[in-house]
């Protein structure tokens, strides 16, 4: 029995030496935290609370006034003015931020010239109703904002009266890792011409030119798919893009048809910056100039849709029996508008006003098995042992003012999503339709108004996890035979086999002779 009581003394003072425990812990915890609040610093003053206090209660050790309650505020005070005073009176002032910066860089959109007449301005521009597009697109769910919006309209007026521009649109903005692109569509005009740029090549040392030339390799690469004009097929706008209103605007160059194919087997987000190499495989032949340059073409090309009727064939002067489907379109005078609902419940009233761009890089498919005269001049004689390779099937896309309904799904999925603005004042609303292929790229129809713009990373949706393309097997050094394969070693007994057999031909050889020989004199 007393064992028992005993035991639970124990284990009563262990409890209570847990729970003693337990409250210091918690007390020097508490008492950590408080010390930690005490010395947080004020953001005005950089003085903070635990110093404070210790410098009063020093004032108050040091001098004991009497009725120390009645003056603590007034001492408190004093000790807050020396800590003060003993801190620089002078502020570094803080540094130019980026939103001042850029307010500097956007002072001149809001600047209106001297010279200007109000006449001027009344008339025609070609400069589109960016505060028109805002608000369509607000009631669509999608845009950039009206500030940032009457932004990029002021920056489209500074680029249509720097470069004289004959139509302008906005076509959307290009997300990026450090900044973004915004990008303006504008028509070609006859006479502009692209200055491409020139690479000089470098003159061999004399050095070089005194040892041995080196082998020349005897590959010869396949023929490069030319680049359509300026004007026609993917090059039929010229676009200009700026990181932010007010920063200049820059021109893209014209795509070729080997950046087109290269941008379509790779993924890459885009920097900001138009001169950063394109570090890919397989590798792009230019830098993020021109992979912009051609997804802003694939987009295009992919996601550019207008109201069934609209737009009209456009009349072109040419071969009567040419059957090719019409590259041109033109806007038709007698255009009603389609009703909302009808644009949102079928895909047969969007059609497609760009051209495809197929499978060559090229909206018009050239032959390529054709060669140039100087060449088959040259090469005439080196084609005649050669079978003629056969005639290409010309690649045949879809015709321009194609419904919407003949897409393809990719990947399960359909290739446009079409919705109504609003549910509650149909009579107002507006029919909207987002592509799924490109995402961020939308279009909005009301009445006899439309308009597409692209907000995105300029990728396509491919379907699930990304994995590039696998590099192909290396190539080999030389072609296998028997005349450089090594072989082994013959043996004794092979080697004697092999040299009677070569002594009897011989024997065999010198008989013929010899009877051919008798045979002579005999006719003679």
């Amino acid at each position: 029995m007393c064992v028992k009581v005993a035991g639970r003394q124990e284990k009563k003072k262990k409890r209570r030496r847990r729970k003693m425990e337990s409250e210091d812990s918690q007390r020097l915890h508490s008492a950590a935290s408080l010390k930690a609040f005490l010395l947080k610093s004020s953001t005005e003053s950089r003085l903070n609370l635990y110093d404070h206090l210790t410098g009063l209660l020093l004032k108050v050790m040091d001098e004991r006034p009497p009725n120390v309650v009645d003056v603590i505020e007034d001492m408190s005070r004093d000790v807050k003015r020396a800590a003060l005073e003993q801190q620089s009176s002078l502020r570094e002032l803080p540094e130019i931020s980026a939103a001042e910066l850029l307010a500097e860089q956007q002072l001149s959109l809001f600047s209106r010239p001297e010279d200007a007449d109000q006449d001027d301005e009344l008339m025609e521009t070609p400069l589109p109703n960016v505060s028109e597009l805002a608000f369509y697109l607000e009631q669509a769910g999608v845009g950039l904002g009206r500030e940032e919006t009457h932004r990029i309209f002021l920056a489209l007026k500074q680029l249509v009266e720097s470069q004289g521009l004959l139509r302008c649109r906005l076509w959307g903005k290009v997300l990026g890792t450090e900044s973004s692109y915004i990008v303006a569509e504008s028509e070609y005009r006859e006479g502009e011409e692209e200055e491409e740029p020139s690479f000089d090549e470098e003159e061999p040392d004399a050095e070089d030119t005194e040892m041995d030339p080196l082998p020349q390799s005897i590959y010869k690469p396949p023929p490069e798919v030319p680049k359509e004009a300026l004007g026609t097929g993917a090059n039929k706008y010229v676009y200009y893009v700026c990181k932010e209103p007010g920063l200049p605007w820059v021109k893209l160059p014209s795509v070729s048809p080997a950046q087109i194919t290269a941008a379509r087997q790779i993924r890459k987000f885009f920097t900001g910056r138009l001169d950063n190499p394109v570090v890919s495989y397989p590798p792009f032949p230019g830098n993020e100039a021109n992979y912009l340059r051609a997804q802003i073409a694939r987009i295009s090309a992919g996601t550019q849709v207008s109201p069934q009727g609209f737009f009209q064939a456009g009349e072109e002067e040419g071969d009567e029996e040419d059957t090719s489907p019409p590259d041109s379109y033109e806007a038709n005078p007698d255009f009603e508008g389609l009703p909302v609902a009808e644009m949102v419940e079928t895909l047969s009233s969007w059609v497609h006003h760009v051209q495809h761009i197929l499978q060559q890089g090229r909206c018009t498919w050239v032959n390529m098995a054709v060669k140039p005269e100087e060449d088959s001049n040259e090469e005439a004689e080196a084609d005649e042992k050669e079978e003629e390779p056969d005639e290409p099937e010309p690649e045949v896309g879809p015709p321009l003012l194609t419904p919407l309904s003949q897409d393809a799904e990719l990947f399960n999925t359909p290739p446009w999503t079409s919705k109504v603005s609003s549910t509650l004042t149909s009579q107002h609303a507006v029919a909207v339709l987002r592509s799924n292929l490109w995402p961020g790229s939308c279009a909005y129809a009301c009445r006899k108004k439309f308009e597409n713009i692209y907000v995105g990373w300029g990728l396509k949706y491919v379907g699930g996890n990304y994995s590039p393309p696998v590099p192909p097997p290396p190539q080999k050094d030389y072609p296998s035979g028997p005349e450089i394969t090594e072989a082994l070693d013959p043996s004794l007994e092979e080697e004697q086999m092999l040299k009677e057999a070569l002594e009897e031909e011989q024997a065999a050889q010198e008989e013929l002779e010899d009877s051919g020989d008798e045979a002579e004199e005999d006719d003679d």
